[in-house]
């Protein structure tokens, strides 16, 4: 790849989806690129996520659109229903926007195949076994710190910090004010045969809001026709030791309680060696970038996956920092104005998400009677209101605020 005089010497720590997709943002717009992973060897963690039509756009951009629908499964809409009942309490239909939207449900596993290699196809050079905790600054460069001490020998124009939100470079930065949220969550992958679920829904089950269940169709994993699909149940996180304590028969004996139809489903998981247990927390920086350092993905917002934009944000956040460093002027004033537009990007849409996902946790996971009786209520009659419909479906697939738009406006006001 040619190298034009805008070209930067980058470092961007963390191999999840924020560090994959941000290392070939960054290199497909002519920079060198060094990724920094704290394992042994690059992993995927977790279950099944959606990618939106905000997501999607953005692996388009990338080239890689196709890749991923191979392995993922189209998903039109979401619909949730009250435990052992048929009210329809949440009913999202991409086809309530103009256009053929959709959004694609995938493996974190089938998605990291498809982000990995494209990073090996492309050489991006990637250094395992180290974990990043500081910075160390030169005259017009920065070196890594990890943890036992030991510092690049490399020194870099820009350090970009996709390493999620228990990242140790927060501290570089003032304080980030996080959240410990209540509720968490068990996540667990199982193989989806034929079993009468709709493959293009993503389906929920609640009682109250103390007790969700989903199920997910997530396509299949690279090299293998199996289906899967994502199970999660709600849990709250002081919980999570006595419900292992108690093993995972009763567990399964409360799920089938609440949603009868699951039982080939969960039948599968015989321990919880099968289950994941996420724990979520909420914070969004004021600030995402300081001298020579910018945060993406879930290091610069992170909150409970209600509204299901965490990759997406991510991947947007990639494109958004491609834009930025684009229109940049050569020159020692780098990178400030091109940090500034980042953020200047990105703000709107995050925070407009980030205050929805907070907003709208307690409807589903909380303790609260008030908030789900006003969820089971009111949501059906007014999602059958045609501007409501749009409206909740632009939030669930994370359009209001348009933000590739906003991206492609500035890429074309900067005469790119």
């Amino acid at each position: 790849m040619n190298r034009s005089n805008k070209s930067r010497n980058i470092a961007i720590v963390g191999c999840g989806p924020a560090g994959l997709s941000t290392a070939i943002a960054l290199y497909q717009s002519g920079h060198e690129v060094t990724l920094f992973e704290r394992f042994e060897a690059p992993q995927p963690v977790g279950s099944g996520l959606m990618l939106q039509p905000t997501g999607l756009a953005v692996l388009s951009w990338l080239g890689l659109q196709k890749q991923v629908e191979l392995l993922g499964q189209r998903i039109d809409g979401m619909l949730g229903k009250i435990a052992n009942s048929d009210k329809v309490v949440l009913d999202i239909k991409y086809s309530t926007l103009p256009g053929e939207l959709y959004g694609v449900a995938i493996h974190r596993a089938s998605l990291f195949h498809v982000l990995y290699e494209a990073v090996l196809a492309r050489n991006i050079k990637i250094h395992t076994g180290w974990e990043i905790c500081s910075l160390k600054y030169h005259a017009n460069s920065v070196s890594l710190i990890d943890v036992s001490q030991r510092e690049t020998s490399l020194r870099f124009d820009l350090v970009v910090d996709a390493s999620g939100c228990q990242s140790k470079l927060l501290s570089v930065v003032k304080p980030v004010n996080k959240v410990s949220l209540e509720y968490g969550a068990l996540w667990g992958t199982v193989k989806l045969d034929d079993h009468g679920f709709n493959r293009s829904l993503l389906e929920q089950r609640y009682r109250a809001a103390s007790v969700m269940a989903g199920v997910l169709p997530c396509g299949h994993l690279p090299g293998e026709n199996c289906s899967l699909a994502t199970f999660f149940w709600s849990i709250k996180s002081s919980d999570y030791a006595g419900t292992v304590d108690r093993g995972i028969e009763p567990l399964k004996k409360n799920i089938l309680q609440v949603w009868p139809e699951v039982e080939p489903l969960i039948e599968q998981i015989a321990d919880f060696s099968q289950l994941a247990h996420a724990q979520y927390s909420h914070h969004t920086m004021h600030t995402p970038y300081s001298d020579r350092i910018v945060f993406v993905g879930d290091t610069a917002h992170a909150t409970s996956p209600q509204l299901g934009q965490g990759a997406n944000m991510a991947l947007l956040d990639a494109r958004a920092l491609a834009a930025a460093l684009a229109a940049a002027p050569a020159g020692s004033d780098f990178p400030d104005t091109a940090l500034k537009d980042y953020a200047r990007m990105r703000r709107t849409h995050v925070r407009l998400f980030q205050t929805a996902s907070l907003g709208l946790t307690p409807l589903y996971q909380s303790d609260s009677k008030l908030l789900p009786w006003f969820r089971d209520t009111f949501f059906q009659p007014v999602s059958k209101i045609p501007v409501a419909a749009r409206l909740m479906t632009s939030l669930g697939a994370g359009l209001l605020m348009q933000p590739v738009r906003s991206i492609e406006k500035y890429e074309h006001d900067k005469g790119f």
